[in-house]
């Protein structure tokens, strides 16, 4: 039941991440990836919030699985972020590409830090 439960999740998270990079592309007319980023961003804030709640107690392991495995690894993307990066670099966008590269890194461990402090609290 888990596995079904697991590939259902990440399936969701897919879809999920379909719909928030669509939305945000649809707002913000520019070639850098906002999408991607939010994407990863709170992803890595809610797999965050899954492990400090694991962590005190107030999830269980079968939870965190289909949550933090299934649907956050569905959802968040280091693939795509890894081609936008690049493709702003082949564009000649070297400052851009960094940016993102660096940015997402940083914005994303800040999150999950916080998401796990967050979470240790519930």
């Amino acid at each position: 039941m888990t596995v079904l439960l697991l590939a259902l999740a990440g399936g969701l998270g897919a879809a999920a991440r379909f719909v928030v990079d669509g939305l945000v592309r649809g707002q913000v007319r520019t070639s850098f990836p906002w999408g991607t980023v939010l994407v990863n961003v709170s992803g890595s804030l809610l797999l965050g919030v899954l492990t400090g709640a694991a962590a005190a107690g107030a999830i269980g392991p079968t939870a965190l699985v289909v949550a933090g495995t299934g649907f956050c690894g569905g959802f968040t993307t280091f693939s795509t972020a890894t081609v936008e990066t690049v493709r702003l670099a082949q564009d000649g966008e070297v400052r851009r590409a960094m940016l993102n590269a660096a940015g997402t890194l940083a914005a994303c461990v800040a999150a999950a830090a916080a998401g796990v402090a967050l979470g240790a609290s519930l």
